[in-house]
């Protein structure tokens, strides 16, 4: 039992151990928050990076493509196209700076 993590979802896990030590769908399922009935968080987020291939993959889609989801009510999917232009304006930001130098 020494050898068993505090944690026992991805929140917890990256608090403990830091977010570079966390899957794609461990970092999806913080997102997602809450999982359905049958369906926790972390197998929701599962399905979807397996669907998309990656965060890259992902990060082409429109909103509707997330809202067919199943799991994935109207907050969640915002949630996930928020952090994604968040990720893009970043990117872009990061671009802007590099062609000044």
């Amino acid at each position: 039992m020494a050898n068993q993590p505090r944690w026992q979802h991805p929140g917890g896990k990256l608090r403990e151990v830091g977010p570079e030590a966390l899957t794609d769908a461990e970092l999806l399922a913080i997102l997602i928050s809450t999982g359905t009935r049958n369906k926790p968080a972390e197998k929701i987020a599962e399905e979807i990076i397996q669907r998309f291939g990656s965060f890259k993959g992902m990060a082409n889609q429109p909103l509707s493509k997330f809202l067919e989801l199943k799991g994935l009510g109207d907050v969640k999917a915002i949630r996930i196209a928020a952090v994604f232009e968040i990720a893009r304006r970043i990117v872009n930001e990061v671009l802007a700076d590099h062609e000044k130098t």
